[in-house]
Formats: C-alpha cells, structure tokens, sequence
C-alpha cells in the first residue's frame, strides 16, 4: 500500500526534531498552487524551518507558511509567515479548469469553500446578470462566468490587491466578455435594479449587507445565495429571519430553496449558504 503523504513527511521529520514532539505536527494543510499552509502549534515554533522545508518537499511545493491568525481587518489578510523558500509566493492555482492567480500572503484562499465553488458552476443561465457583491480574486464570479456563461456579472471588491488579482484572473480565464470587475464599497458602487441573482458571500456582519443585496436585484426580486456563520441549533432560522426581516423593509417575499452546508468553522457553528427566491 502506497504511503499517504503525511505519513512521509512524519516519517522524515521524526529524525528531525525530537521524538515527544513529532505528535504534534498538522496532518492538515492548504494546498495552493506551488505554496503550501499549515498552522504549527507553538510547541514546534523552534523547528519550523526545518518543518516547512519537510512539508514543501514531500508535497511538491515551493514555499511554506505558517498560519498564525487566520484573517484580518475588512480586508481579510492572511496572517502568516514564511518558514521556507521564497518570499515571493504569487502563485496559480488550478480548480476545476480554473486558474486563480494569487498570492497566499495577501489573499485568503480556502480549500474548504471548493465544493461551493463548484456547485456555483451551474447555478445561472446565459439570460441572467449577477452580482457578486464580494468576488475577492474571484472565486464565486469565475465558475459562474466560465461554466454558466450568464449574461453578465458585475463583480465588487474592496480590497485593492484581491481586485488586481480579480482583474487578472478575469483576462486569464477568458471571462471579460461576461465579468465587469468593480473596485470599491458595495454599498457604493454596486448596480442597483440589475440583477437575477445576487451572491452575498461575506462571514463578518453579513446581515449588513443585505438592504444592498436587495437593492441590486431587478424589482428587488430574484435569487440570493447568501452566506452565514450559524450555531448549528439555529439552521436555517437565524439566516433566513435576518433575510425575512429586511424582505419586510421592501415588502417582499421569501421563500427557502436550498440548504447547503459549506464546512464547520467552530465548536457547533457551521458556515451555511442559503438559496433563496425574493417575490413580491
């Protein structure tokens, strides 16, 4: 039987470090382009060089950072740090015949959100405009574009590096006929009275950002795919109160179409996707 990958990088890092240690290496990691995350507990903080150089080597990589504090600020910025190879980490990843140029220093890109990513891929029509009120470097708006070819997509984004890279990856992926990046506050510069569907794909404050979610939507109707960290007890009712109660503010509709889980995030709080058709 073929070895896994984190047996071969254990089995090489035991002659390493010392031995009352070697239970503590992560058996997870982010795979991302030719860089590679993992997130070393402190107990390990005296080898990380070697560590990093061991994980790149057995999984084909070039660079590996640590993971320190998750994300930050409006922006989302990683927190990590190289611990071997190269500090330029602009890199491309390749998922489901998409290329997503990014750098994993300055962009989070999570391996958890990819079946989302794919389900994304089929959920619009060539007679739809959408609107990704957060696209990032592009991660919803892409396989929209490529797969489902709507008619157009108005993509917003916040942050100046991820919108470089949004931009980027529109030309690299062929999409500019269909995905018109907008730099800038949704709250702002998002179309209003446009769209067939609208993808609210942010965790902080997401309720916040649904009068904005409405306003785009053609006759404030249409469908919106609208993401939440909910404590597993309260799914679906915490999300879809929070839509129904600004659907009252428009005086509108709501009906739940679909479910859809996209991974845990904490002890019994899961991050949940809710389809949902706004009606008069």
């Amino acid at each position: 039987m073929q070895e896994t990958p984190f047996k071969s990088i254990k089995k090489t890092v035991s002659s390493l470090i010392p031995s009352e240690l070697v239970h503590h290496l992560p058996s997870k990691w982010e795979k991302i382009g030719s860089v590679v995350i993992i997130k070393l507990p402190e107990e390990l903080s005296r080898y990380k060089e070697i560590i990093g150089k061991v994980y790149a080597e057995g999984l084909g990589c070039t660079t590996t950072l640590n993971e320190k504090g998750g994300i930050s600020g409006v922006y989302r910025t990683p927190v990590v740090e190289v611990i071997f190879g190269s500090h330029q980490t602009e890199t491309i990843h390749t998922e489901n015949g998409i290329r997503f140029k990014v750098d994993p220093q300055q962009i989070m890109f999570s391996s958890g959100n990819m079946a989302e990513r794919r389900r994304m891929a089929t959920i619009s029509d060539p007679n739809e405009t959408v609107v990704d009120l957060f696209a990032g470097i592009g991660y919803f708006t892409l396989p929209i574009a490529i797969y489902s070819k709507p008619k157009k997509i108005v993509a917003c984004e916040i942050n100046p590096v991820a919108f470089d890279y949004l931009c980027a990856n529109v030309v690299l992926n062929h999409a500019s006929s269909i995905v018109e990046p907008r730099f800038g506050d949704n709250r702002e510069i998002a179309p209003k009275d446009c769209a067939d569907r609208v993808v609210l794909g942010y965790l902080q404050d997401p309720q916040g950002f649904l009068p904005v979610a409405f306003a785009c939507l053609k006759n404030h109707t249409g469908i919106l795919h609208y993401h939440e960290l909910v404590p597993f007890e309260l799914i679906p009712q915490q999300p879809l109160s929070h839509i129904e109660q600004v659907a009252r503010c428009f005086d509108r509709c709501v009906e739940l179409l679909k479910v859809n889980e996209i991974k845990s995030y904490a002890p019994r709080v899961n991050h949940m996707v809710l389809d949902v058709r706004i009606s008069k």
